[in-house]
């Protein structure tokens, strides 16, 4: 099984899929899938069967698995959001040419 690089309680964001760019915590880790389920996110519906834990049956809403490539810690995406901010505001202040004044 390949090493994770994010453990069960981690905040984390989606980095690509229909869910790009959303936040939430992970619920449980599957390695052997390479699968994560995250809190609140890829929310997908299942039909249940009357039973003794669920005595009406009917549709339940729970979390559908991501791939763990599409997942980043949370903390580690700020960072390199805020470095990418900087880097393009100060490659914008050095390359913009100072106002001339009209004569």
């Amino acid at each position: 099984m390949p090493k994770a690089h994010i453990k069960k309680g981690d905040d984390v964001v989606i980095i690509a899929g229909s869910e790009l760019g959303n936040r939430g915590k992970v619920l449980e880790i599957n390695k052997k899938k390479q699968r994560v389920l995250v809190e609140g996110l890829k929310m997908i519906k299942r039909h249940s069967r009357k039973s003794d834990k669920h005595p009406q049956g009917g549709i339940i809403e729970r979390e559908g698995s991501i791939h763990i490539s599409n997942v980043m810690l949370a903390a580690r995406f700020d960072a390199s959001a805020a470095g990418a901010n900087a880097a393009a505001a100060a490659a914008s202040a050095t390359t913009q040419p100072a106002p001339e004044e009209a004569k």
